[in-house]
Parts: structure tokens; C-alpha cells; sequence
């Protein structure tokens, strides 16, 4: 399980913001996980409950905010969200898309005392 290693670099990104900003408790910690990004949610928030205990993110809430894919159409030129996994454009059906948003895992927020 990879989520395990994201956790980790996770919570030191926490921290290190945490203690930047003379903060001795992170008390929120917002991540944006694109649904391409090979991030499975369910196992990042065990992995971030497992790991947590004894940071500065101990008592933290986690928020996953779940990113669906974003596309530009090449031929048409028009953006549109993926509601499905189907790679090709809802408006045009061409297969020529540059994706936009939806591939990536980002903190997002982090709320510090």
C-alpha cells in the first residue's frame, strides 16, 4: 500500500507548516485526491489514522475532497468534467484530450494552533 508512504510525506509537510508558522497543533488537514491520481480514499484515511498518533496532527480532522477527472477537448475545444472513466470528449466523442485536473493529490488546508 502505497498510501502508507503518502501518509508520511503528508504528515511532515503538516508539521514542517506546522512549526513555520510557530504552531504546536494542526487541528485540520484538507487534501484534494484526483480520481486518476492512484490514491484508493478508503485506505489513505486508515493509513492517516494509523500514522497520526504522536504528531501534531493527533487530534486533526482529515478532509478528502475528491477530484473528478477535468478534460479540453483538443478538436472542440470544450472543457468538460468526466463522469465516467470513458477516455473520450462527452461533447465530440474525440479521443484527443489533454487532461485538466483530476490526475494529482494536493494538501489543500491546513487549519494550526
Amino acid at each position: 500500500m502505497h498510501e502508507y508512504s503518502i501518509v508520511q510525506s503528508l504528515l511532515d509537510a503538516c508539521e514542517d507548516n506546522a512549526k513555520a508558522n510557530d504552531a504546536t497543533k494542526v487541528s485540520k488537514v484538507v487534501v484534494k485526491i484526483g480520481v486518476m491520481s492512484g490514491v484508493e480514499p478508503s485506505l489513505l484515511k486508515i493509513a492517516f489514522d494509523t500514522f497520526k498518533e504522536k504528531t501534531m496532527c493527533e487530534d486533526a480532522e482529515f478532509i478528502m475532497n475528491i477530484q473528478s477527472v477535468v478534460v479540453k477537448c483538443k478538436s472542440c475545444k470544450e472543457e468538460s468534467t468526466l463522469k465516467k472513466l470513458e477516455y473520450c470528449c462527452p461533447v465530440c466523442k474525440s479521443i484527443e484530450l489533454d487532461i485538466i485536473d483530476g490526475e494529482d493529490m494536493y494538501l489543500m488546508q491546513l487549519e494550526l494552533e
